[in-house]
């Protein structure tokens, strides 16, 4: 036999068995790995079902699902009782309707006044993100008793009611820097730095909360004219 033969083919079988012993190793690896990751898998399981049957776990979730239904069951009663829009009540309805209410806003107006136009806007839009606290107006010429009572004498006069007692009020643009086209934000934080309104409960966000500065600035001139917070 040709002594090359003989070399080339012992080689070969060489070769073959060191692929064969390497093919061996990487199946052997890749039933480890398996056998691994199936264990793993388990345990993940395992620990699911752990976590699913965590009294405490289930505690909290009771505690959080109560919680919600008691705020939508709070929601419910102050809607009814006129909280979430601003609406627009009578001279009769008034007592009634700062004494129903823990904290109530109150804007006395007059129709023709331009500056209660604008508190009106930013009122209208605070309301429904303030549930807590009731927004109502009252126009002051149909409502001379508690004009006189309340000693509102310039308008718009913006008075804040805590359990039917009047604690604070906001006279005019005054607090909003004597100007126009301040923003609702503005006039949201100055209610929120007198106690009237509370901090947003969750991330709601109005358009109108950061209304258009710019369209206040083109009618600062026309309500500068009127005059309007210097009437009784």
């Amino acid at each position: 036999m040709d002594p090359d033969a003989v070399k080339s083919t012992l080689s070969n079988l060489a070769f073959g068995n060191v692929m064969a012993a390497a093919a061996r190793d990487y199946q052997k690896e890749m039933l480890a790995k398996n056998k691994a990751h199936d264990a793993t898998a388990a345990n993940e399981e395992v620990d699911l079902d752990e976590l699913m049957d965590d009294p405490e776990l289930e505690k909290l979730h009771a505690e959080r699902i109560a919680a919600l239904k008691k705020e939508a069951e709070k929601r419910q009663v102050l809607k009814r009782q006129g909280h979430g829009e601003y609406r627009e009540i009578s001279e009769g309805d008034f007592l009634g309707e700062v004494t129903g209410s823990e904290r109530v806003i109150c804007h006395f107006y007059h129709r023709e006044f331009y500056r209660c136009k604008i508190m009106d806007k930013h009122l209208k839009a605070l309301a429904p993100l303030h549930i807590d606290t009731k927004f109502i107006k009252l126009d002051a010429e149909n409502a001379p008793f508690f004009v006189a009572k309340l000693a509102v004498k310039t308008l718009p006069c913006v008075i804040l009611f805590r359990n039917g007692i009047a604690s604070d009020r906001i006279v005019g643009f005054q607090d909003l820097g004597s100007k126009d086209d301040f923003t609702t934000r503005a006039l949201e934080n100055l209610l929120k730095r007198k106690g009237i309104i509370d901090e947003r409960k969750n991330n709601d966000t109005d358009e109108d909360a950061d209304d258009d500065t710019e369209q206040g600035r083109s009618r600062n001139v026309r309500s500068s004219a009127l005059q309007d917070s210097d009437s009784d």
